[in-house]
């Protein structure tokens, strides 16, 4: 058995495969978000750790015998994230999320003084990497900056209390903006603009290789071998693709989660960092991927449900009785809650409805906001580059990828197939496979296409209109960039 642990950003998920690839049991524990200051996203990483804790008690409760058989564990969770210690282990401050923005005269700086980063890392200096935020840090913080001891992602904090080592690995070690992307190791250049030095990050090991096992004490008390091996594992991104199969050049998928990405796989770095593309190692060897990323994806809908008081499910109804004219004449909806990477790089980007009147039912505007993310997946899509025209389908995944409106939607703007998958598959079950992987499995037969659950075929005559929409939509996003300029700041 093999266990796959996910920590994201509104939950931390865990579940056993068996060595067939069958998932034997699964469990989740929610996470919450704190926000204290305009443009903040904070967590506190020993709530991590409590979650863990009742994740696995779970799951031990739940399959006894299938918990005593585990051999491995892998490791995937939300990227970014900037855990700080000092040299006794004490967490200096909470997690700095991936969609905080407060870095943003950072970058500005980083930008102009340091050009050489861009080069280097291969990715465009955004709020979003960690880099930018020591660099805050640093200068908001020089209390805190003096005593960090070791940085450290947020599933690499979780690999720390399980096995006591200092281990990442290059999928989430590549949005630090400190690895040199190509050569898959930290470069020193980089990490001195930052003021920090190799010693503080921890080693580095692949993806599918053990990183260490676990702690004896931690063994005993869940009741587990002491020869359990932790895999290196990877990003979010990287682990939900290889839970999909998207290990071979031209695979791709879509998550449609708390944020929004669409991930290509490539068997070299094609980076253009002036596009906002993120170029980043895949978590198998010899292997990169693209991914263009938008910060609000799943969390619009979530948002405006938490205002109307309604539940998804309830709104997804609704909308599904909504016929083709009244969608045609629906609001258009900006989905830059948090801001926006990929394309535009615009942290002051805000959400918007556009074209609301009294008749405006809430059907609609569920309606507009899947749109809008739909649109702003499409603006992603546009500058992959060459790797655009290599997809010939998408699979769709998040908690998203469970409203087959949504789905067929992205298809229909995207003009591209879209097949989902069992809910199962994601970025815990791509750890699971990881672990697997690590104590021997076999590619081949450890990174299986899971099973279509559903395929939603493109609708050219619905694309045509939707096209239309997008036009509008693009136009609406440089008029709020022109309107913020009267704004006070």
């Amino acid at each position: 058995m093999y266990l796959g642990i996910d920590i994201g950003t509104s939950e931390l998920k865990a579940l056993i495969v068996d060595a067939q690839g069958d998932i034997v049991a699964t469990q989740h524990a929610t996470l919450t978000v704190q926000r204290p200051h305009p443009h903040w996203a904070e967590q506190d990483p020993t709530l991590w750790w409590q979650a863990c804790n009742q994740v696995m008690a779970g799951l031990r409760q739940q399959v006894p015998e299938a918990w005593a058989a585990i051999r491995g564990i892998g490791l995937s969770g939300q990227m970014h994230g900037a855990v700080l210690l000092d040299a006794a282990g004490n967490v200096l401050r909470p997690c700095i999320l991936w969609n905080d923005t407060r870095s943003a005269a950072q970058c500005e700086a980083l930008r102009t003084q340091h050009p050489e980063m861009m080069q280097i890392s291969a990715n465009m200096i955004m709020p979003g990497f960690t880099a930018p935020k020591l660099q805050w840090v640093a200068e908001n913080e020089p209390e805190v900056f003096r005593r960090i001891d070791k940085v450290l992602l947020p599933k690499d904090y979780l690999r720390w209390r399980l096995t006591g080592r200092f281990v990442s690995e290059p999928s989430d070690a590549a949005g630090t903006l400190w690895l040199d992307v190509a050569q898959r190791d930290w470069s020193d250049t980089l990490l001195a603009i930052t003021g920090l030095t190799r010693a503080q990050m921890p080693m580095l090991v692949e993806g599918s290789a053990v990183s260490g096992t676990l702690k004896a004490e931690l063994a005993s008390e869940w009741g587990l071998s002491t020869t359990v091996s932790v895999a290196g594992g990877g990003g979010d991104n990287a682990a939900s693709a290889v839970g999909v199969g998207a290990v071979n050049p031209g695979d791709a998928f879509i998550s449609l989660g708390t944020s929004g990405v669409i991930f290509v796989v490539n068997d070299r770095l094609q980076a253009d960092p002036h596009a906002g593309v993120h170029a980043f190692c895949h978590a198998l060897p010899g292997r990169w991927h693209q991914m263009s990323v938008m910060l609000s994806a799943a969390s619009c809908l979530r948002w405006l449900c938490n205002l109307l008081s309604v539940t998804e499910s309830q709104l997804m109804e609704e909308m599904a009785q909504l016929s083709e004219s009244r969608l045609r004449a629906a609001p258009l909806f900006l989905p830059y809650l948090s801001g926006e990477r990929t394309p535009h790089n615009d942290p002051d980007a805000s959400g918007a409805f556009f074209n609301l009147r009294h008749e405006t039912p809430r059907a609609l505007l569920g309606y507009a906001v899947i749109e809008g993310v739909a649109f702003g997946l499409a603006d992603g899509l546009a500058v992959l580059g060459d790797a655009q025209h290599q997809i010939t389908q998408c699979s769709l995944t998040g908690g998203g990828a469970r409203s087959a409106l949504w789905a067929q939607l992205i298809a229909d703007v995207l003009q591209l197939p879209i097949v989902t998958h069992p809910a199962s598959a994601s970025g815990a079950l791509g750890a699971a496979r990881l672990a697997w992987l690590a104590e021997g499995g076999a590619e081949r037969e450890v990174c299986r296409k899971p099973p279509v659950q559903a395929r939603y075929l493109p609708d050219t005559a619905r694309g045509a209109v939707l096209q239309q929409r997008l036009r509008l939509f693009r136009e609406l996003y440089v008029q709020q960039q022109q309107a913020r300029t009267l704004l006070p700041a």
